[in-house]
């Protein structure tokens, strides 16, 4: 049976839940990966040139072993890979629960290897994505599945905080086990995708469009990680880690079926005028509160619109005639690695 957005271009249902199920499971997982780094970070009263080596280290590896992953992509079926990946994840939240007494060395090899296991099959996953949804649809069930992620964060943050390190542990992996359930709906190999050709990595730079949205995701991850401390400080957590994320997921919604009705060039123009907007309110009355919690708002509004275009959609686009691997690899690079200007 199908599971229409339109009576042209449909997606199984099997499909969409073999697709839900892996990127629900994956980005969750690493929600939780991030949770649980801070706490034990925190319960060990780091210095803060410790803390940011951690984390460093963690953000650095993602992005290391996704370019490593992406070029191993055509060595081994797409399906095999996602499966040995999948294991890795569960292996590595494993490995350090006979450890009593947590050291920092101990947790800087935790993070870099918590790293490896998220970012060496995240370039196969996002682009299994691409080539398992129709391009008419691709940026609903995005959305989708933004929405449905986000939403179930603040659930999954509570149940971690409520156990100690070693509880944590088990449930990581255990999570990343519920993922293969995948694997037991049979998933089907996409013709189409093994038919594409596999580019190098200077070909992927060498793509003017792919050039000129990288360039404008870079400049939005940088502010964005500029001004989260900012934020943060001026509004307090509530509001800032819970109420605008929460817009963000509905407005990721919004966009994705934007994007598939007007175009992805339109939503990201979308995106970029809604973030001018709010820096325009806070030029004109800085120093008032509610034009933070106004800015916060409409900011949330434009995080929400580029995260889900630019994660999930436009790479996947632009590699409409190629293996996707690498242009995910590298599209996703300056999301993770702007993550330490945050820490700074």
């Amino acid at each position: 049976m199908p599971v229409g957005f339109s009576k042209e271009h449909v997606i199984v249902r099997k499909d969409f839940f073999i697709v839900f199920i892996l990127l629900f499971n994956t980005f969750a997982w690493f929600y939780m990966t991030l949770i649980m780094i801070d706490n034990i970070l925190t319960s060990l009263s780091v210095t803060y040139t410790q803390n940011l080596i951690v984390r460093a280290a963690y953000f650095i590896s993602i992005v290391g072993s996704s370019i490593v992953g992406s070029a191993l992509s055509n060595k081994i079926s797409r399906l095999n890979f996602l499966y040995i990946w999948m294991i890795l994840g569960i292996v590595i939240s494993l490995v350090f629960v006979p450890i009593n007494n947590f050291a920092v060395i101990h947790i800087l090899f935790f993070c870099i290897l918590l790293g490896i296991s998220f970012g060496l099959g995240m370039p196969s996953c996002l682009a299994y994505f691409t080539d398992h949804t129709p391009i008419e649809n691709r940026g609903r069930i995005g959305g989708t599945i933004f929405l449905t992620t986000n939403l179930s964060a603040p659930l999954l943050v509570m149940a971690l905080n409520m156990f100690g390190l070693i509880s944590n542990l088990i449930f990581l992996a255990v999570w990343r086990g519920l993922g293969l359930i995948v694997f037991f709906l049979k998933p089907e190999k996409n013709s189409a995708s093994e038919k594409k050709k596999d580019i190098s990595f200077i070909s992927v730079l060498h793509d003017k469009s792919f050039l000129l949205y990288f360039i404008a995701w870079l400049m939005f991850c940088l502010i964005d990680r500029f001004e989260r401390p900012v934020l943060a400080n001026l509004l307090g957590d509530f509001y800032y880690l819970m109420i605008g994320p929460i817009i963000g997921s509905f407005f990721a919604l919004i966009a994705g079926v934007l994007s598939d009705r007007v175009g992805r060039k339109r939503v990201v123009l979308y995106g970029f005028v809604t973030l001018g907007i709010a820096y325009a309110v806070i030029g004109i009355a800085p120093a008032t509160l509610f034009s933070w919690y106004f800015f916060l708002t409409i900011e949330s509004i434009a995080t929400g619109i580029l995260w889900v275009t630019f994660i999930l959609i436009l790479w996947g686009d632009l590699s409409q005639f190629s293996t996707g691997e690498k242009y995910y690899a590298i599209g996703e690079a300056p999301y993770f690695l702007t993550f330490i200007i945050q820490l700074l």
